[in-house]
């Protein structure tokens, strides 16, 4: 995931990748515990400038981007480095935003190696005693007192009691050492609120860092072991939770990225991220390495295994600040009940999520064109099926060469990039209008233009690109179901014609569209993967039969026949016998960057009107839960996002689309789910408005990690392009 790094952070975690891996050996983590100290790490990262890396240069730091300092953490989670560096970063940061001739003499000495600081989490208001990460190797702690920021300077090392992993955790009763009081009132209180949030990113980084590493060890040690005569990573009940666990991984370095960005442009949805990010990869940490762990087996169990190493510090770093979970409420006050902390300053980031000038141009466009055709029974009638569809705006669309923007212009499209195309089919989703037929229809003429013949080109796609005709699938057989390429139904080759006998489930939109893009076997006596060859089928020909086949999700859709079906050859789409590289285009166009995120949106804002008029915004229980689902839609569109822009930028292909597929579809399914219960028993009643949507999204979720190639599949590809893991069987 190099290439979605800034240029120049580049050297920055190349750096410490090096560095950590040098100088933090398993070995030397083993010797640093029980405490979990490692001086001699220590003395390395200060002379490197590590822990006041983040400190302004007035005050002799290196004034680095928070985004260098998280980088530099997942190298440090990587190797398990035995060194409270988030605290000391946290703790110098707080120091430096209350500025004084104390604090920068403690920052001189920290820099120095003189001195070493670490931050309570907690406020010691109260008196009582708490855990501090670093304070059994600290000179000094930076604490909050109400309104008051001390450095209590402590005369001897804390107590350090036997953790769960180290960490140099002490025992710190506020009322041992020398207080000094660095900053009162608002000035005590944004410093100190600023570090504790700049803390739990790091510390964030840090266990992905940590997650990311075992997943790859684990990964390495299932290619290695045979059991019952093949790799263990073979079998799907250990490829899948660890394919399932490095899309999460990913998910959560997308969201550190995501909240920094929106940290550096000042978004309201900042701080809610920074909460969301925390819990986010504390629990993402916890099921990897347990999942990372059980691949080991019993050896994992052992102290010789460094896996166990992993295992623990993957629960015990982030246990400090208390309950993870406890995080979700928090992300869900400031995000939904408008609550404000003060956050650091993240420094300037590049912004890759602002929309071009030209792109909000062609949005502006869509946008006139839906408010003009788009009435109230029209929006009525708009449904995430082909039921929506509706001939008349698809024609509208097609004249302004706003149905397919970014085709060339010769078949009615626009030829706009990327970046415009997405913006004009945003609107779509703001006006929630129906897009699973453009969607299809959109697909089959790119395969067309890229596969197709001439004469193919110019009898479909003129009609495609002005709205008048769309166009169905024909993968699925009643035998296959995701096997797609276990198709049996025949094309014959009879002279310059091809005669097509079979069968087709589950072909939505047929009884709407002109032509079916049919998958056929046409060398029986080939390997099942080859003898394929795809055709673009009209529907009105002799011997096509369309039966409708309706579902609980208020979805029509159809069992096709076709009994000796003739049609030219000018109707094949790709080489005979080559149809995989075809339905490969076509299953890398349907999987990626998938948009149900955008229904998680929809439902959070449904419910949170739903518990205002019900008065239950002060449930904790509710806040939280819609934070959770908050926190799935920001990394489902971090991931769709990713699709695109690894397209873009010619990265290699690894599996992007169906981990964005996998994720946003499993994520949709649990979160219908649960706000259907949060909301019951209103949410029995069925309507397309209001709580009604949850109780549709229940039913439309279902369906989505079925169609486009089911979970299983796309989580077998995620396991073999991102884990190298071998192909899976179950």
């Amino acid at each position: 995931m190099n290439w979605t790094i800034p240029e120049d952070s580049r050297p920055i975690q190349e750096m410490f990748e090096r560095f950590f891996e040098a100088e933090s050996t398993p070995a030397r983590v083993r010797a640093a515990e029980p405490v979990g100290f490692d001086s001699q790490l220590w003395g390395s990262l200060v002379e490197l400038g590590a822990p006041i890396m983040r400190v302004p240069e007035a005050f002799g730091g290196g004034g680095m981007r928070l985004l260098d300092a998280c980088l530099m953490m997942a190298q440090a989670g990587r190797r398990l480095a035995s060194a409270p560096l988030a605290e000391a970063i946290a703790a110098a940061g707080v120091l430096a935003a209350a500025g004084g001739d104390v604090a920068a003499q403690w920052i001189a000495a920290l820099g120095a190696g003189e001195k070493r600081l670490t931050l309570a989490l907690h406020d010691v208001a109260d008196g009582r005693t708490q855990l501090v990460p670093g304070g059994a190797v600290a000179d000094a702690i930076v604490c909050r007192d109400g309104d008051f920021l001390l450095l209590v300077e402590l005369d001897a090392p804390l107590a350090a009691p036997a953790t769960l992993a180290g960490n140099a955790i002490g025992q710190f009763d506020p009322a041992v050492g020398r207080r000094t009081v660095i900053a009162s009132g608002e000035t005590a209180v944004a410093a100190f609120e600023a570090g504790l949030e700049e803390w739990k990113l790091l510390v964030a980084s840090a266990l992905n860092g940590l997650s990311r590493e075992a997943l790859v060890q684990a990964s390495v040690y299932a290619c290695e072991r045979i059991q019952f005569g093949v790799p263990i990573g073979t079998y799907q009940g250990i490829s899948h939770p660890l394919a399932n666990d490095i899309i999460e991984v990913d998910g959560s370095d997308l969201l550190i990225t995501r909240t920094l960005k929106a940290m550096a442009a000042g978004s309201a949805q900042a701080s809610a991220n920074v909460s969301l990010t925390f819990w986010w990869s504390a629990r993402t940490a916890s099921k990897a390495v347990a999942h990372a762990l059980h691949t080991y087996g019993g050896y994992g169990l052992t102290n010789e295994y460094d896996v166990q190493l992993y295992h623990r510090r993957a629960k015990a770093w982030a246990m400090p600040l208390g309950d993870p979970a406890a995080e979700l409420l928090r992300a869900g006050r400031r995000a939904f009940l408008g609550e404000t902390v003060c956050l650091p300053d993240a420094g300037q980031m590049e912004e890759d999520f602002s929309t071009p000038e030209h792109a909000l141009a062609l949005a502006d466009e869509t946008r006139a064109l839906f408010d003009r055709v788009l009435t109230p029974e029209l929006r009525a009638k708009a449904h995430y099926s082909f039921e929506g569809h509706d001939w008349g705006v698809s024609k509208a669309l097609g004249e302004a060469g706003l149905l397919f923007p970014d085709w060339p212009t010769k078949w009615g499209g626009r030829d706009v990039d990327v970046e415009a195309n997405r913006a004009s089919i945003g609107v779509w989703e703001e006006f929630e209008w129906t897009t699973l037929p453009r969607g299809v229809t959109g697909m089959i003429g790119k395969l067309v233009m890229q596969f197709g013949s001439e004469e193919l080109q110019q009898e479909v796609l003129p009609r495609m690109g002005r709205g008048e005709i769309i166009a169905s699938l024909g993968y699925t057989e009643p035998g296959c179901g995701s096997d797609v390429f276990g198709a049996q139904t025949r094309a014959v080759r009879d002279g310059d014609d091809w005669v097509i006998n079979g069968q087709k489930m589950f072909t939505s939109g047929a009884d709407l569209a002109s032509y079916v893009f049919l998958l056929t076997r046409t060398d029986p006596d080939l390997p099942k993967h080859k003898g394929l060859t795809l055709f673009l089928v009209p529907l009105d020909l002799p011997g096509v039969e369309i039966h409708p086949v309706h579902t609980f999700m208020d979805e029509r859709t159809n069992a096709t026949f076709y009994s000796d079906v003739r049609i030219p050859d000018h109707y094949r789409v790709g080489p005979v016998d080559g149809g995989v590289r075809v339905m490969s285009a076509a299953l890398q166009m349907e999987q990626g960057g998938a948009s149900y995120h955008r229904n998680q949106r929809r439902m959070i804002t449904e419910v949170l009107e739903w518990a205002r008029e019900e008065g239950r915004l002060d449930d904790a229980d509710l806040i939280s839960r819609l934070a959770r689902v908050l926190a799935h839609a920001e990394i489902g569109e971090a991931l769709a996002r990713r699709v695109l822009d690894a397209s873009r930028a010619g990265a290699p292909d690894e599996a992007y689309g169906p981990a964005s597929k996998v994720f946003t579809t499993e994520t949709f399914i649990s979160d219908s789910a649960d706000l259907l219960d949060l909301t019951a028993p209103a949410s029995l009643v069925r309507g397309r408005t209001g709580i009604g949507l949850v109780e549709e999204s229940y039913r439309h979720a279902t369906a989505t990690s079925i169609y486009g190639g089911t979970s299983e599949v796309l989580r077998s590809m995620v396991a073999e392009r991102r884990l190298a893991l071998p192909r899976s069987r179950a």
